[in-house]
């Protein structure tokens, strides 16, 4: 501001503090709409306003509805006010954003000075239009202690106003809902106190300002206690004068400090303000010129509430309330009735004294002065090419996570059983109550095993007894309760059977209710020992609400509103997380979405080819889920689709996620040393050629032992079975399932131990023992693990590892444990099996072991391998478990031996420089993981706290494809990864 005009306002206010008899409630700041170019901007102002008529600058001061999903006919109707009229602007309400934009463009071209173009976006415009996500409404922005957040999302939604050409969001609602039957404002309003909606309104308005879009700060004076809607009625606000400054207006005054740029006058009747019979205060110049004007000081530009609602149109025709309100001393008339009629009466009211020709071209320059303020002094075209790509981007969804996540409130938590612990201990089922969770049932199978039950909401009594019986077994239930409406009238949509349904479990066992709707709902579930407000019912919070009832992410939000004794303002708070891994959108963990979507093409080439049918990509940064994708198909003929829950053969990765887990665990103990032998481990080895082989030998491959030894060929002949090894069903004697229809002998596993045991050792080259990679490893590995805990390695791992984790996929022989129809196919066994193998472990050794072995059998999908591998880079700690030591975890991932890359039981890249071996070219050296002969790999980056899941049964049909390998298929999206992160 120049020195002259510093002075000039200066002294305006020290009149204003004179006259306006609340000198306490002044507030002294700068006019909101000078540019920082004010001489640009006042030259511009002028510029236009002198090329106006009376009648052009009439029409400055209006802006009417437009809709981008009505006909023709609405069309020609907006553009003839455009042109005839001069409209100041257009307020968008319901369409699509490519069409918006379009005909954005065409009014804009109409209009002879350019238009403001506004929308009711109170929590993003998916409000109005189609194809674009919520961002959270205010109830939910409430919940949310970091004002941050909602700034960002303020600046996230201003870069989508300006890439659909918008000017004005008519947002935030900085009521003070202190009724909490309160039909119009609730859910949209930011909570009861004022201090929190001033903090919250505050950091939404500076997201949008300071980002070239105008905030709008209503419902002024404040619609927080009403009854009735003023869409339909006038409501009627009898709290006395000191009750509003001190509640409903401090938000506005706490605004108007931080430079807002505009306010919107509601349709209201407050007596204490102005009690000239039943004035709506949208047209009372007590209220819209001595209250807001001249005693707070608010020097913006100032909106009415919409001119059709009934609250100000029910004693007021068209044309006749907009000369109303322009007397009452509003700048904007919005959704005016009826443009020509009301300039005409303005024209009259001009003639008539009753407002001054000079006072109508100070506000029309005032409106002028905001259009340059938002650039519209440089108006372009919007690029409508790309256009939903450019509203929809991978920041955007970044934004809205943290939101959501940040505002899921744990209000009740008797015994602390949230974050949930002991995941072994207890049985889960979920029941969703009238609507769809199923985004809710998937996140919840990510952290344990969940039977799922569906029920309609006012099911009845018998529905309810009958659910009541197949509940009974379980420790936890976890509620979905859906369909929650907005309607106070309507009990919030909450059925009372529904409630005792609730009441009635919770008698047997531990409920946990989550809340996916308006808060004001929870005063039903008054008394509930475990109740968690998600707020508001889509993908998102049915994604992020189980995170935080397992501790993926710490709970963060409070109540916003007091709506019972036990749920009141406040509660909730800090709820400290367990370090189990969260899912989330790449950007908040520094990765490039762009970027990762690459893997598709290399997945795409991948099943074109047929290297593969299908397959899982999981990749987790900083313990979060922010890629997990499935193609293609269980095989290549018509056959259901993978998914996140399809279970592979994970072939060799049984090395390091079974056996090495039980070699770690017992070393973590101090119960086994990698400097022994396995003869100090297994007294049957004494006198053999095995008994003096160092357990660090066999865990690095550098003992001598063969690759591996074909097992199965001394159980056929003439390529048939043996019929003293095999029969086509189970009978005494032959039990031990080696594939459908197909049962081995009980002893073979011990005549395989044996044959293992008389194996031939390779010759030393130069004294030692070379590097071969050998399945027989493990075979002598799973032996020693056995021997030291006294248990087969399939329980002792379910038992400490597996069931604890919550991984209720990651077993062995899954046939006895699941429907085969969600596990991927792998050879078709013409040389040995003689059949499709589905269900049952791929390599015949193992196959023939029993399907437990410690080179092979083991299967799971994606998320529990990623588990398995993030409770590593935890550094041997998971949710609640603690299972082994972080220097044992460093001593067995590190690189062995100069002979190979390998670690204990680990693979690892090449070591030499750009080179990656089995892994990307780019994962750096401290990497670890492995591969699997089926199709599978997995790796753990602690450099960068990356890990990255490739699943596929690339062996089907025939295993001899290998067009996996040679394309390099794996290694490639391993790079891709890397790639991501650079670009960050």
């Amino acid at each position: 501001m120049s020195k002259k005009l510093t002075g000039v306002f200066l002294l305006c206010c020290i009149a204003f503090f004179f006259t306006s008899g609340r000198m306490d409630n002044a507030i002294l700041v700068e006019d909101p709409l000078i540019a920082s170019n004010e001489m640009a901007q006042l030259t511009w102002v002028d510029s236009v306003f002198e090329d106006l008529t009376l009648d052009q600058r009439l029409g400055q001061l209006f802006m009417v509805a437009a809709y981008s999903n009505k006909d023709q006919r609405h069309i020609d109707e907006i553009s003839n006010l455009v042109k005839s009229e001069n409209l100041g602007g257009l307020i968008f309400f319901q369409g699509g954003p490519d069409r918006q934009a379009r005909l954005t463009n065409y009014y804009q071209a109409l209009s002879k000075t350019p238009l403001f173009i506004a929308m009711d976006a109170e929590w993003g415009i998916s409000m109005r239009l189609d194809s674009i996500p919520d961002f959270p409404k205010a109830m939910t922005l409430g919940a949310i202690q970091n004002p941050d957040l909602i700034y960002d999302m303020g600046t996230e939604m201003a870069r989508q106003f300006k890439e659909l050409g918008m000017h004005i969001n008519f947002a935030p609602v900085v009521d003070v809902n202190s009724n909490p039957d309160n039909p119009v404002i609730g859910y949209r309003a930011f909570g009861e106190n004022k201090n929190a909606v001033a903090k919250r309104a505050v950091a939404y308005m500076k997201g949008l300002q300071d980002h070239g879009v105008i905030a709008n700060a209503k419902h002024f004076p404040g619609h927080g206690d009403t009854e009735s809607d003023s869409h339909y009625a006038l409501p009627v606000i009898n709290h006395p004068e000191k009750r509003i400054w001190d509640i409903d207006l401090y938000p506005y005054q706490e605004l108007i400090k931080e430079d807002l740029m505009s306010v919107m006058v509601a349709h209201l009747n407050i007596p204490s303000l102005d009690n000239t019979g039943k004035t709506p205060t949208s047209l009372s110049k007590k209220v819209v010129t001595d209250l807001l004007q001249n005693r707070m000081n608010f020097q913006g530009l100032i909106f009415t509430d919409a001119l059709n609602m009934r609250g100000v149109a029910q004693n007021n025709a068209p044309g006749v309330v907009d000369v109303k309100a322009l007397l009452a001393g509003n700048d904007v008339l919005l959704y005016s009735q009826d443009v020509p009629k009301a300039k005409a009466l303005i024209k009259e009211a001009i003639a008539e004294g009753k407002i001054s020709e000079e006072e109508v071209n100070r506000r029309v320059k005032k409106i002028l002065r905001a259009k340059y303020k938002v650039g519209l002094n440089n108006y372009r075209p919007i690029k409508t090419h790309g256009l939903i790509d450019r509203l929809n981007t991978p920041h955007t969804d970044e934004v809205r996570e943290d939101l959501y996540a940040e505002a899921i409130t744990v209000a009740s938590n008797k015994g602390g059983l949230l974050p949930f612990k002991d995941l072994d201990l207890k049985k889960f089922a979920s029941l969703t109550i009238g609507g769809d969770g199923e985004d809710f049932e998937k996140s919840l199978d990510k952290y344990a095993g969940f039977d799922h039950f569906q029920i309609d909401k006012a099911s009845s009594e018998s529905s309810h007894y009958n659910l009541i019986k197949k509940l009974e077994d379980y420790d936890v239930v976890v509620v979905g309760l859906m369909g929650i409406t907005n309607s106070p009238k309507r009990a919030f949509g909450i059925a009372p059977g529904d409630v005792a349904l609730l009441r009635k479990l919770e008698e047997r066992q531990n409920v946990v209710t989550v809340l996916f709707g308006n808060a004001y709902a929870s005063k039903f579930l008054e008394g509930l020992g475990h109740v968690v407000f998600a707020f508001e019912n889509n993908d998102m919070t049915q994604n992020l609400t189980p995170q935080i009832l397992f501790g993926g992410r710490p709970g963060m939000g409070i109540l916003p509103v007091s709506v019972s004794p036990q749920f009141r303002y406040g509660v909730g708070g800090y709820l400290e997380g367990l370090h189990r891994l969260s899912y989330g959108t790449p950007e908040s963990v520094g990765l490039n979405s762009k970027t990762l979507n690459e893997i598709d093409e290399v997945v795409a080439k991948a099943i074109r080819i047929q290297a593969t049918p299908g397959a899982n990509v999981l990749v987790v940064k900083d313990g979060k889920v922010v890629f997990e994708r499935s193609y293609g198909q269980l095989e290549y003929k018509s056959s259901p689709k993978v998914n996140s829950e399809t279970v592979y053969d994970l072939a060799s990765i049984t090395k390091v996620l079974a056996t090495t887990q039980a070699v770690m665990f017992l070393a973590s103990r101090g119960e086994l040393d990698m400097n022994k032998t396995l003869g100090d481990y297994l007294p049957e080895l004494k006198g053999t050629n095995k008994a003096n082989l160092h357990l660090k030998d066999v865990m690095a491959h550098e003992a001598g032992l063969k690759a591996f030894i074909p097992h199965y060929v001394h159980t056929v002949e003439s390529g048939q079975w043996r019929g003293d090894y095999y029969k086509p069903s189970a009978t005494p004697g032959f039990t031990r399932p080696v594939s459908n229809d197909m049962f081995a002998r009980d002893g073979l596993r011990d005549s395989i131990w044996n044959w293992t045991v008389k194996s031939d050792l390779l010759p030393k080259r130069g004294g030692r023992n070379a590097y071969v990679y050998s399945d027989l490893t493990m075979y002598f590995m799973q032996a020693v693990v056995e021997k030291v805990v006294n248990q087969p390695l399939n329980e002792f791992l379910e038992q400490n590892f597996y069931s604890p984790l919550g991984l209720k996929t990651m077993t062995f022989n899954p046939f006895e444990k699941m429907s085969i129809d969600n596990i991927a196919p792998t050879e078709n066994d013409v040389a040995f099996r003689k059949r499709q193998v589905q269900g049952y472990v791929h390599d015949p050794g193992a196959a023939m072991y029993g399907g437990v072995a410690g080179h092979a059998g083991l299967f799971g999908k994606a998320n529990d391998l990623a588990v398995m591998m993030q409770m590593l880079l935890n550094g041997g700690y998971y949710g609640d478990v603690t299972l082994l030591n972080p220097e044992v975890i460093k001593d067995f991932t590190k690189r062995q031996s100069n002979q190979s890359r390998r670690g204990w039981g680990w693979d690892k890249p090449d070591p030499e420089k750009g080179k990656g071996g089995s892994a990307g070219d780019l994962a750096p050296k401290s990497t670890f993981g492995h591969t699997g002969f089926t199709g599978t790999c997995v790796w753990a980056d602690p450099e960068n706290d990356l890990i990255y899941v490739f699943l596929s049964n690339r062996v089907y049909p025939d295993a001899a494809n290998t067009k996996l390998l040679r394309e390099g298929i794996r290694t490639d999206i391993h790079d891709i990864i890397y790639k991501a992160l650079a670009k960050k």
